[in-house]
């Protein structure tokens, strides 16, 4: 199978798989430097497929090997539309950022989008993985979770999908804590899954939800093990950029940046983005901290 679909120019498949971390946990498979990717996904109809996704013309070709039905295709589509932003119109940042030198190479590289999860549970889970812990921690925690609880790709056993929200709901907390190593995630990993198992929480209607961003950030942190930097990171992927995933780097690069090496907290993070209004997330994401 093999679909080639457009994106709303200026587009770069590269600048999005090294828009951030992500391409480095699994399911997610590239190499650097990451001018393409592959992503092993569970398909509505239960079939699991390997997606490779390439550059081609002004937007991308995504191939798996067999067919798929209509319906599968459709659902594939939309799936990379969404992972790779091919409908994201950003225009209005690149307006706003025209006259900044440290970010003179987002417009010229074509950047701005964030490579995401076809599924907002899987980027909320993977966001929990973040926190308090050193970014290999993280990749291990997510490669724990797809080797225990993914459906394998058939015919090969060692490349499975991420898993769904019934199986890690189904899944006890202890075996999340000891055997997938999740710590103190472990419960809040188990809870997101049920209450997306159960439809106690419609995760992936907040995709397009009609929210004002202060609202759609009320029901983010309504998550248990979501604070604020991994809402202001999950507000990022959903195209929100009003807030700025505030954490140690962030510390370090702005003291650098702005404060003469000087310690920095919450507010000087603030401060130093504070004229970009409602882009700062990006502003701060984007910035060329060189």
């Amino acid at each position: 199978m093999r679909i080639t679909l457009p994106a709303y120019p200026p587009f770069s498949l590269p600048m999005v798989i090294r828009s951030h971390g992500w391409i480095q946990l699994a399911p997610f498979a590239g190499e650097e430097p990451y001018e393409t990717f592959t992503y092993l996904d569970r398909l509505q109809s239960g079939r699991v497929v390997l997606l490779r996704v390439e550059p081609e013309g002004d937007g991308v070709c995504v191939t798996a090997d067999g067919d798929l039905t209509e319906a599968e295709q459709a659902e594939v589509a939309d799936k990379v539309r969404w992972m790779v932003g091919l409908d994201r119109d950003l225009a209005l940042f690149y307006a706003v950022a025209q006259d900044e030198p440290k970010l003179a190479h987002v417009i010229a590289q074509a950047r701005g989008r964030i490579l995401r999860s076809p599924t907002l549970f899987e980027d909320t889970v993977k966001t929990i993985l973040t926190t308090n812990t050193a970014w290999s921690g993280t990749i291990r925690m997510a490669q724990a979770l797809v080797e225990l609880y993914g459906e394998p790709l058939p015919g090969d056993d060692t490349r499975r999908a991420f898993p769904t929200p019934e199986r890690l709901a189904e899944t006890d907390v202890e075996d999340l804590r000891q055997t997938a190593r999740l710590g103190y995630r472990a419960p809040y990993v188990g809870e997101l899954a049920r209450r997306v198992a159960t439809g106690d929480l419609d995760l992936e209607a907040l995709k397009t939800a009609d929210l004002p961003t202060p609202a759609l950030r009320q029901e983010l942190l309504a998550i248990k093990g979501v604070g604020g930097y991994a809402v202001a990171n999950l507000l990022l992927l959903l195209g929100r950029p009003d807030f700025i995933p505030i954490d140690s780097y962030a510390f370090k690069m702005v003291s650098n940046e702005f404060y003469g090496g000087a310690p920095v907290g919450p507010k000087e993070v603030e401060a130093a983005f504070a004229r970009w209004g409602e882009w700062k997330g990006m502003a701060y994401w984007f910035w060329d901290w060189s």
